[in-house]
């Protein structure tokens, strides 16, 4: 009876650990969409930014680069079974555990970082990740066991190497794209193809060569499904093959540039392919590795454990390296393939990475910060200092090299040239394959986001206007990537901590937990998107057009929707706080306060996106409406910080459940309220449809208006000092900042209207 029973609670925990292995396998699915969202601007960054072909072109060379990488990735798998952890000294229900716990954390904070539109590392993710849950379960079994060690649960030596590898990669990276490019923009200069006669044959030979060096020899020549024999030749010749590879592609791309081919381009196109080939070689372990370890152990248990329970077996077996089927990976790739082509969050971090790196000026996402402006003031002394030790010859004859006047650029949408594009791609596919050689599982996002930014450095595309900003983006992005690594150890370790005590219970509950979460993300994704795509779409079309007197129009109707939509959001908000504070609504007066901060950061970014379309617009337009425009903008703004002031108050009252505002008041200012709403109504409507023929007497009527509320607030106050009973103090003191700050927003409203007129009428 008791071997029975045994029985059945053997076969009811191996269906158990079967469901969590088949929900693990799931995740590397969703794993696979959020991670290549994420890490697809590695590949499609530079291709994109310099517009070498239609995306589509792009994402078939990327896509055939990601199934050729899938296949040669099998020995980077051995990160996830024992590089991070011991396995043979844990039981495979603790190895279960750390790795439920792994992916379970890996997709939400890729998905976070995807839907906040920053890149982010997938290697250091999962590194973290496997580091959190086997420090917290070594933890653990040292405190059941004084026998053991942490360096006999914990592989540290080869962590730390990891680890170092990957930031010192930043540093590598970012130095060695400046340098390149540097050099590269010295001899094509902006106008390459005037200086490219003979040296872009011999640029594209050594891009050639050094591409085909990682991809063919150190890439697909130790590939297990190579034969042996031609692995040995590879080997065998490799100074021979190099030599032979650099003279004929030399000869062929000069063949090609005399033919009128593009030869940057066709570099572009092959370091696309390189580029996605070691993303996928390198950085698949990071969606598939610990699923795929997992299943591994599974078949291991199932198959070896002879009745040895869950908590008894040791996992020795992955101690051994993997042998993973073909087909998992080619599976994997064309997930990998589906997700970068449909995944509109890969497009988002995609566009962080281009703008910041941007020849010209854009729409700076990024505002300024005190580092960013240390950083800025120190490098430009430096350099004006650095330039005085060399001739003054040259460096004019260098500061003619980098004119940026000649630029060539595929067409308007391009937001950096063919010459930097190929640097970037060329530079990053050589750090990132030599690492996956050496088994250093690097981070991509890493090695080519710094090659990029060290390049647009070097190509001077960081201007006085924009640097700032640049600088604010990069440590932003840089800042992310640390928090990334802490946010994965800390939150790794507790749910494993979580998971390991309270047992299959907790485990499910983190499996429902998951799939809401990624709903819920997705969901509020969409909805985000739609809500800034036609904001967004008008400004893109505005930087591409040439033709001043288009940019005007189009600036004109992006203020005047702008301002529209201030106006409304200003009236809405304006009658939430009040119907919150009549009805006693703490919940509204807190959602108000966040839309409003939201608010804020919006308009500030869309005053930057205006000030770039004034730039481009008519010289003598530009300066005559420069006034009325940033009026019009401060009084967007002062129509937030006057509800601000006027919510503070309210919500503190109302939070702290003070007595309600008196019936009287509400009625007394009930006429007020109607006039201002009436106002807003008409103000919108006018510069809605650009027809101001009731401008004078909406003015008027806001004058009438406020004069109306002098007169209420004295009387107010005659009432507040002529009261014997102060238990209606702090309630008296609330209305009349509400009486007070209603004037100052009239006053907002006749500033914008006001404005609006003057900067959108066809004569001054």
């Amino acid at each position: 009876m008791r071997r029975i029973c045994n029985l059945e609670v053997y076969i009811l925990m191996e269906t158990i650990y079967l469901c969590i292995v088949i929900f693990v396998l799931c995740l590397a699915v969703f794993d696979l969409f959020v991670g290549v969202s994420n890490d697809a601007v590695n590949f499609l960054q530079s291709a994109v930014g310099a517009r070498v072909a239609s995306f589509r072109t792009v994402l078939i060379i990327a896509s055939v680069g990601v199934l050729l990488g899938t296949v040669m990735s099998s020995g980077m798998m051995d990160v996830a079974r024992h590089v991070i952890m011991v396995p043979s000294h844990y039981t495979f229900h603790e190895v279960m555990t750390i790795f439920l716990a792994v992916m379970v954390t890996d997709v939400i904070v890729l998905d976070m970082f995807n839907t906040l539109g920053m890149p982010t590392s997938t290697t250091v993710s999962l590194v973290f990740e496997l580091l959190g849950g086997t420090v917290m379960l070594a933890t653990l079994k040292l405190a059941a066991d004084h026998n053991l060690d942490m360096s006999s649960l914990v592989n540290s030596s080869k962590a730390l190497q990891v680890i170092i590898a990957i930031f010192v990669s930043v540093a590598i990276s970012f130095v060695v794209g400046m340098v390149v490019m540097w050099i590269s923009r010295v001899v094509f200069t902006f106008n390459y193809q005037k200086h490219s006669k003979w040296s872009i044959a011999i640029f594209g030979g050594i891009a050639f060569t050094t591409l085909a060096y990682f991809i063919f020899i150190q890439g697909m020549g130790k590939s297990p499904y190579i034969p042996s024999a031609v692995r040995d030749y590879i080997k065998d010749n490799t100074n021979m093959l190099l030599g032979a590879t650099f003279v004929v592609s030399t000869i062929m791309m000069e063949v090609l540039h005399l033919v009128k081919v593009n030869i940057f381009k066709f570099v572009v196109l092959m370091g696309t392919f390189a580029l996605a080939m070691a993303f996928a070689s390198n950085d698949l372990v990071n969606f598939i590795g610990v699923p795929l370890a997992g299943l591994d152990s599974y078949r291991d248990f199932q198959a070896n454990a002879n009745g040895q329970g869950a908590d008894q077996y040791l996992m020795v077996s992955l101690m051994s390296s993997a042998r993973t089927p073909l087909y998992y990976l080619m599976t994997a790739g064309f997930i990998m393939i589906l997700a970068m082509a449909t995944s509109k969050k890969a497009q988002n971090v995609i566009k962080t990475s281009v703008d910041l790196s941007r020849q010209d000026e854009g729409d700076e996402m990024f505002g300024s910060s005190m580092a960013a402006r240390s950083i800025v003031r120190f490098c430009q002394s430096a350099v004006v200092w650095t330039a005085h030790l060399f001739p003054l010859r040259l460096r004019q004859w260098v500061n003619s090299r980098f004119n940026a006047n000649e630029v060539e650029l595929t067409d308007d949408r391009a937001a950096f040239d063919v010459v930097r594009a190929a640097v970037n791609l060329v530079i990053a596919s050589m750090l990132i394959v030599f690492g996956t050689n050496h088994q250093l599982p690097l981070s991509t996002t890493y090695v080519t986001f710094m090659v990029a930014m060290g390049s647009s450095l070097a190509d001077r595309a960081w201007s006085r206007e924009s640097a700032v900003f640049r600088v604010t983006g990069v440590l932003s992005v840089i800042g992310g990537w640390f928090i990334t690594a802490g946010v994965a150890f800390i939150f790794c370790a507790v749910n494993c901590l979580l998971m390991w005590y309270g047992g299959f219970f907790v485990q499910f509950a983190y499996m429902v937990l998951v799939v809401y979460l990624l709903w819920r993300s997705n969901r509020q994704y969409k909805r985000k998107l739609q809500q800034s795509k036609e904001t967004e779409d008008s400004f893109r079309l505005m930087m591409r057009t040439r033709d001043p007197e288009l940019v005007w129009e189009m600036l004109r109707s992006h203020v005047r929707d702008t301002q529209s939509k201030s106006c409304d959001y200003a009236l809405e908000q304006y009658n939430t706080i009040l119907d919150a504070f009549n009805n006693q609504n703490v919940r509204a007066l807190g959602k108000s306060e966040k839309g409003m901060r939201r608010t804020l950061q919006m308009l500030k970014k869309l005053r930057r996106q205006e000030m770039l379309g004034l730039k481009r617009a008519p010289q003598a337009m530009a300066i005559e409406r420069n006034t009325w425009f940033h009026i019009g903008a401060n009084s967007d703004q002062q129509y937030i910080y006057t509800l601000r002031r006027m919510l503070a108050p309210v919500k503190e009252h109302v939070d702290n459940n003070f007595a309600p505002v008196p019936e009287a008041y509400i009625k007394e200012y009930e006429p007020i309220r109607q006039t201002v709403n009436e106002l807003m109504k008409d103000t919108k409507q006018e510069i809605e449809t650009n027809r101001y023929d009731e401008y004078r007497k909406v003015l008027a009527q806001a004058d009438a208006c406020k004069d109306q509320l002098s007169v209420i607030r004295k009387n107010h106050l005659y009432r507040m000092q002529t009261s014997t009973d102060n238990k209606s103090l702090q309630v008296d003191m609330v209305y009349l900042n509400i009486l007070q700050e209603t004037q100052q927003f009239l006053s907002n409203m006749r500033h914008q209207l006001r404005s609006a007129k003057k900067f959108m009428e066809d004569q001054v």
